[in-house]
């Protein structure tokens, strides 16, 4: 049986299957994939209300010596595969002589489809506030009492439809056309225009006391088991573990080098982190704002910023459209996995694919549109239960059942720097029932 697995694996990967067309093509879509609108809002509060710089050393630490690792097992599950999810648990489950394997493999899929759902709605809201800062409206109306009036009502239907169908005019035109070139465009002006937006926080009045906030480092968190849960939950879910990694592993070329991509990717998505902190909150502080308003940073906190600052407009024109470039990277991944699983089991086109996946989102996010507890309830059900499964159960079906040696030969293939031997027991006794707590510390403390 396992002859045939491998048979079939090697046809297919002589197809004319889409693979990524350069190395750094694939590491700006990766990056664009790990670097979502939680690295600008959640981060920096995360990092100043942990421990500040104290906090850098757990959550350094988990994200290099972790979390990195699980990256580099998915993409080589996917290479080896050449499948997402649902067609690399069939190939798995069949070589153990099991035909439920599809069915697994779209638990994943069918995960991060609903976390899509949600996100796309989020992405709207952004979309519609950059319209607010080009044409001037943000500065003319209550910036406090907008947001809630907006949020939750037919008003955003829209600029949901619009966001949606931004999305489906890049999976649409494929993995090189459409994925890696919009990156490979988006991901150079995000880093640019935040060092811009940085560097003009960093000069305001007042604004060391956010520089404060975020790196003096504060000891004693080190001793509070919250703040190493935290930081662990954070190393693990900025990466995108557990969505659509798989998918992007099956597009790449057998001698990409994936130790080398997965770390490229993790520096660079940590620096997005740190660059957005010290954007951000030296300017919250600079105005007397509070630094922990969570999700309303974005909405309430922010553009109350940049209506008190000199030269507020241009900054906020420039902030909102490289949080769109970080959510649109995001959105896009997520999508990509189930377009992936549908074109292999249901033989149909991407057009079709990426369609009937718009649709459906769009269907349900109709009800989750102008129903905020509604859309409370799915986004914490599909990003705090299913999306943390689903990592569990690629971490089980890879290191348990495929095999962690094998999972070890696919990811050294093409590597520079090989991963030792360790990676097999560390991945089967350590990285998975850690997956699994991380499941249960993030359903009890409502997510990370």
């Amino acid at each position: 049986m396992a002859g045939n697995i491998n048979s079939e694996i090697s046809k297919n990967s002589s197809t004319d299957r889409e693979t990524f067309a350069s190395k750094w093509g694939f590491i700006l879509a990766s990056v664009g994939a790990a670097m979502g609108m939680a690295n600008l809002w959640m981060f920096p509060w995360r990092l100043g209300t942990y421990g500040g710089a104290a906090f850098l050393i757990p959550y350094l630490f988990f994200l290099f010596f972790f979390s990195i690792y699980g990256l580099m097992g998915e993409y080589a599950l996917g290479r080896r595969m050449q499948n997402g999810t649902v067609g690399a648990f069939d190939k798995v489950l069949k070589e153990k002589g099991k035909k439920w394997g599809s069915l697994l493999g779209f638990f994943p899929a069918l995960a991060v489809t609903g976390v899509f759902t949600f996100y796309v709605i989020v992405q709207s809201w952004i979309i519609h506030y950059f319209y607010l800062a080009l044409s001037g409206q943000l500065f003319k109306m209550d910036i406090n009492s907008y947001f809630s009036n907006y949020a939750g009502t037919g008003a955003t239907i829209p600029w949901h439809i619009l966001s949606l169908l931004l999305v489906l005019a890049v999976v649409i035109l494929g993995v090189q056309k459409g994925i890696e070139k919009v990156c490979k465009i988006m991901m150079p002006i995000f880093y640019v225009i935040m060092f811009i937006i940085m560097i003009r926080s960093l000069t305001l009045p007042g604004a060391l006391e956010g520089v404060k906030f975020l790196l003096i480092p504060k000891w004693e968190h080190l001793f509070n088991i919250k703040t190493w849960v935290m930081a662990l939950g954070m190393s693990f879910f900025t990466l995108s573990l557990g969505s659509g990694n798989v998918a992007y592993g099956s597009y790449l070329k057998a001698e990409e080098d994936i130790p080398d991509a997965s770390w490229k990717t993790a520096c660079f998505d940590t620096l997005a982190s740190m660059m957005a902190a010290l954007a951000i909150m030296p300017a919250v502080f600079a105005f007397g704002l509070d630094p922990g308003a969570g999700p309303q940073l974005m909405f309430i906190t922010l553009p109350n910023v940049f209506n008190n600052m000199a030269g507020g407009r241009i900054i906020s024109i420039l902030f909102f459209l490289i949080v769109f470039f970080a959510a649109l990277s995001s959105s896009i991944h997520m999508i990509e996995g189930p377009v992936e699983g549908l074109i292999d089991k249901l033989k149909c086109s991407r057009k079709v694919a990426v369609c009937l996946l718009i649709v459906t989102a769009l269907i349900i996010g109709f009800f989750l549109d102008t129903n905020m507890e509604l859309f409370g309830t799915f986004s914490d059900f599909f990003s705090v239960l299913l999306l943390p499964s689903s990592a569990v159960l690629i971490a089980v079906v890879l290191y348990w059942v495929y095999g962690a040696d094998k999972a070890l030969e696919e990811i050294n293939t093409g590597a520079k720097r090989p991963v030792g031997a360790w990676f097999g027991p560390f991945m089967k006794y350590v990285f998975t029932p850690v997956t699994f707590i991380i499941l249960l510390a993030g359903y009890f403390v409502g997510g990370f």
